[in-house]
């Protein structure tokens, strides 16, 4: 299968050295698959922090703050773990991915649902994604789209500095 996230790599890597951005990843759905194609990008150690794979549901609050007992699927937890691996990494944008990647639904999801979580300085959100496919596409398509949003976000944003409360890199 084709890369779907390769045509938007390039720009994310221009746009995060033009405007000195760091930036993190927080992932469920996605197992990793973000953080690999972003770090594969040019001069990603300049400005990808890092990322957080966090599956399971007690990874998901240890780590990155999500409340007990909320959907795993949800824009809250989307929100939540984009928010949580922002503060983690002390990182001027954050995106996340969770949700269904199939092939059979979760409980009331259908396959195919995704919800992309963003932090930035001030402000946080979401987005949700219904993508067709087998699982492999409906990640690859995750990906894709996590990809487009961030480079969104560093587009239309100077995000300002890293939160107070994050630890100094090094």
């Amino acid at each position: 299968m084709e890369d779907a996230a390769a045509p938007r790599l390039d720009e994310l890597a221009r746009l995060s050295s033009q405007r000195d951005i760091r930036l993190a990843v927080a992932e469920s759905l996605t197992s990793g698959l973000l953080a690999s194609r972003i770090g594969a990008a040019e001069d990603a150690a300049t400005w990808f922090a890092g990322g957080v794979v966090a599956y399971q549901r007690s990874s998901k609050e240890d780590v990155l703050g999500i409340p007990n007992g909320i959907d795993l699927c949800s824009d809250l937890c989307a929100q939540t773990m984009a928010e949580g691996v922002r503060r983690l990494f002390g990182v001027d944008i954050a995106v996340s991915t969770t949700g269904v990647g199939g092939p059979e639904a979760q409980g009331v999801h259908a396959p195919g649902s995704v919800y992309l979580g963003w932090a930035v300085r001030g402000e946080a959100g979401h987005e949700f994604h219904r993508f067709d496919g087998d699982p492999t596409e409906v990640l690859e398509k995750t990906t894709a789209a996590a990809i487009a949003l961030l480079c969104r976000l560093i587009d239309r944003r100077d995000p300002g500095p890293p939160p107070p409360e994050a630890a100094e890199p090094g």
